[in-house]
């Protein structure tokens, strides 16, 4: 797999912040078939710091109803990514 297909985007939320500030950690939404290794070297290639760990977990979409209609959002999955100490990715700082 591309390694621009992998990663779909990267989580900005309060939580993943924290992380971040705390331990070091991203968090990224990526590919659904994408496994560990494959995260790694897209995450060492595009944004060239080193990885000490990967942790992955397949998240259900949410219910929603639109009127009488009902649905769910698609399933999707999840990376947190730690990076090697005095490494760090830039997203929206200083914006």
């Amino acid at each position: 797999m591309d390694i621009y297909q992998v990663i779909k985007k990267p989580l900005i939320t309060e939580k993943g912040t924290r992380q971040k500030e705390s331990y070091n950690q991203i968090s990224l939404r990526v590919d659904r078939r994408a496994n560990k290794v494959e995260i790694r070297q897209a995450v060492e290639q595009l944004f060239k710091a080193k990885v000490l760990e990967v942790k992955t977990m397949n998240m259900t979409g949410k219910k929603r109803r639109v009127g009488r209609n009902l649905g769910t959002k698609c399933d999707w999955k999840k990376a947190i990514v730690k990076l090697a100490p005095g490494k760090t990715i830039e997203f929206f700082e200083g914006v």
